[in-house]
């Protein structure tokens, strides 16, 4: 579990800092804070190299641009790398870091972008200054472990990261030993193919029962869930793919007709129970919920990360959402792996930590901690 943790020169922190981390974690402040970011950081960090995360955090940022290869009459993608850095400009020597103290072991990840050259006549004997040309390179690295590992790719003249060459990466790698499973929500929650993947890890097993309970928070009449099978289901970016038994009906209904609620709780409940033993990211989790079930929703969260050692972190603008973090909080004894509030402050270095106590206080006087 991370205890603390540590930005340099990513996105829009110059250096930035994250201490006496808890079980659950709630990060406030402002819009354009750096909130989403930092939920973006611990993912990094999390997966060891893996690119897949990196991959979607800029496609869902739309830190893309398209360009043609005249030679192969192919349009392709490339990720606008720039974006990763501090100051959105990239140069040869540039880089940013991530760390943390996991448990009683120090995990870093770090970026940096380096220049090569490359010789403009390949068949040349003697080359001169003038014949060679230099590329950027992309380079990441982590430790797992004792252990550091790393990969580098290319850049175009663009500055960009060809997902071509980002590919053979997600295809052949395999995941560290030392990576920590992590289930990441962005504020438009979960896709249907995302549920029902998540789905068929606990259907028929104990952590199916977790999911109809944080279910029945919202709709009590909810007996059994069922995802379809049907490709053209699983494709969908509607929130279809699942049907729901009511105690008072025969009839079989699609989750969609039940509201934003029970998607966003379906997710919630997917995800933490999916991320044994690793780390839930939830960007905006007040999400498609009432005030009236923010409360239930803290209570599942927290009760399913001690049982399945999940770390949790969370974002929201919601007053209601953090003063139900802190009706649960008042009901736990203060240790060192429960309940934090991060607020996040622009232009600052480091989070400001509100223990269980200080947010039980806080909401009881009236405070505002956001």
């Amino acid at each position: 579990m991370l205890k603390n943790l540590t930005i340099k020169n990513f996105r829009c922190f110059k250096h930035f800092e994250l201490q006496q981390l808890g079980r659950v974690n709630l990060l406030v402040g402002k819009n354009n804070s750096g909130k989403t970011s930092i939920l973006e950081a611990i993912q990094l960090l999390c997966s060891k190299g893996n690119p897949e995360p990196l991959v979607e955090a800029m496609t869902n940022r739309g830190e893309y641009f398209w360009s043609n290869d005249i030679s192969r009459d192919k349009r392709y993608r490339e990720l606008a790398i720039r974006h990763l850095f501090y100051g959105h400009e990239i140069e040869p020597g540039i880089e940013f870091s991530i760390s943390g103290l996991n448990d009683n072991f120090q995990d870093k990840l770090f970026v940096s972008i380096d220049k090569r050259p490359i010789a403009s006549r390949a068949d040349s004997e003697i080359e001169s200054d003038e014949s060679i040309s230099f590329e950027l390179v992309f380079n990441i690295s982590w430790t797992d472990g004792n252990k550091r590992e790393s990969w580098k790719r290319s850049l175009s003249s663009n500055g960009g990261l060809s997902l071509d060459y980002i590919r053979p990466l997600r295809v052949t790698s395999k995941p560290s030993k030392n990576a920590a499973i992590n289930q990441y929500i962005t504020s438009s929650s979960l896709t249907t193919t995302n549920m029902i993947e998540l789905f068929d890890q606990v259907v028929l097993t104990p952590n199916e029962m977790l999911v109809y309970k944080a279910l029945r928070t919202i709709e009590p009449k909810i007996e059994r869930l069922a995802s379809i099978t049907s490709e053209s289901h699983r494709y969908l970016e509607s929130r279809g793919g699942f049907v729901v038994r009511l105690s008072d009906s025969d009839q079989r209904v699609p989750i969609g007709s039940m509201g934003d609620g029970i998607w966003r709780m379906l997710g919630l409940a997917l995800s933490t129970v999916c991320a044994k033993g690793g780390v839930l990211l939830v960007d905006e989790i007040d999400t498609g919920l009432h005030f009236t079930a923010m409360e239930d929703m803290w209570k599942l969260i927290l009760e399913t990360a001690k049982k399945l050692n999940v770390q949790v972190f969370a974002t929201t603008h919601n007053s209601d959402c953090w003063t139900s973090l802190a009706s649960i909080a008042s009901q736990e004894q203060d240790t060192e792996d429960g309940i934090t509030i991060q607020r996040i402050e622009s232009g600052k270095e480091t989070g400001v930590f509100f223990a269980e106590r200080e947010i039980v206080i806080a909401a009881q006087r009236g405070i505002e901690i956001r």
